[in-house]
């Protein structure tokens, strides 16, 4: 779409200025310039983003936003901008905006589907590697010249053929990670966030006999690995507790590529230091960027900074939907990827 399309949809004399969008922090030089081509852009170039007061000062005379997950869009924030039309968050979650209040606002709210699954699959894969065979923990013993030669029974780990995956929430993210399951030969189980349920069973692929709809509790009982992968809401939030960490398997790991506050930390903290169960890998945090300490100070856990969907493919296409959404609301068509929930 040129911008005199948008100009004249919006109603705008074509000499007047392009839509106003602010962009809360730098994006692929390719979607940006794909922005700038139909809209006047404020852009936030500063890597920590812009506080609450410097974000409703640039929103005020916006016509779009497009945001990233760790910018905070409340009704603050959405009622220092009288004229917006759209919030393009640059994610697949969306927990980071009052939704139901820019909704009643006549705020159209979009998001990144899709284009992120394999990444973020792929990775989930790789933190539950590292923490079954202690890959991390290896590298940090080399780079503290802490080896000191090979042996029989010398840093043991968990071979995963023939050992159960547990996916909690089995959208396209969690149907992807099992997928991937066969050629590890594990078999696997999957729920949603608090399922019981049979009736579910319906999302499963008929043809893969490897799969199988559990109840939570089932999944955390039976399964060697638990992996999280469901959107945080009221009543996903800590559904990793004491007692759901107490159901699973001594020997069990657990995986969470999601969102932070689905799981309670501190709860972790205190399975792992009691051996409750024999790993973390986290790649997601309560409190991001930062990390509790004693996370930290713990053998049995893989840590990583948010690096789910960090593929330059993954980030690059991310950021094109969401200003290809941005265009397309204030272009006066339907949002190629609309929040609806």
């Amino acid at each position: 779409m040129c911008s005199v399309d948008i100009v004249s949809l919006l109603g705008i004399n074509e000499n007047r200025a392009l839509p106003l969008v602010l962009v809360t922090r730098r994006l692929p030089a390719s979607a940006l310039k794909k922005l700038q081509s139909v809209c006047e852009v404020d852009l936030n170039r500063d890597h920590f983003g812009l506080s609450v007061n410097l974000l409703c000062e640039r929103i005020k005379d916006k016509l779009g936003l497009l945001c990233l997950v760790n910018d905070v869009i409340d009704r603050q924030v959405i009622d220092a901008a009288p004229d917006l039309r759209v919030i393009a968050n640059v994610a697949v979650g969306y927990d980071n905006i009052d939704v139901e209040y820019a909704r009643n606002r006549g705020i159209v709210v979009t998001n990144t589907p899709d284009v992120l699954t394999t990444s973020v699959a792929e990775f989930t894969w790789g933190l539950i590697l590292s923490i079954a065979r202690r890959i991390t923990e290896g590298d940090r013993l080399i780079r503290a010249n802490q080896w000191t030669g090979w042996a029989l029974d010398f840093m043991l780990g968990m071979e995963l053929n023939g050992k159960r995956l547990g996916v909690i929430g089995y959208g396209r993210i969690g149907k992807a990670v099992a997928a991937r399951a066969k050629a590890f030969g594990m078999n696997v189980v999957v729920t949603g966030s608090l399922s019981s349920g049979s009736k579910s069973e319906n999302l499963l692929d008929k043809e893969d006999d490897n799969i199988r709809w559990v109840s939570l509790d089932e999944l955390l009982v039976s399964s060697d690995v638990v992996s999280l992968h469901v959107p945080m809401n009221a009543k996903t939030k800590n559904l990793i507790d004491r007692r759901a960490l107490t159901r699973m398997k001594r020997t069990a790991f657990l995986v969470n590529a999601s969102r932070g506050s689905v799981v309670d930390e501190n709860a972790v903290i205190w399975a792992l230091e009691e051996k409750l169960i024999a790993g973390a890998a986290l790649d997601v945090y309560e409190s991001e960027p930062r990390v509790q300490k004693k996370l930290l100070s713990l053998e049995n856990v893989v840590l990583s900074p948010h690096l789910g969907s960090a593929t330059r493919e993954t980030r690059t296409a991310m950021a094109d939907l969401a200003v290809s959404n941005v265009i397309a609301v204030l272009g006066g068509e339907e949002p190629l990827t609309p929040v609806l929930s």
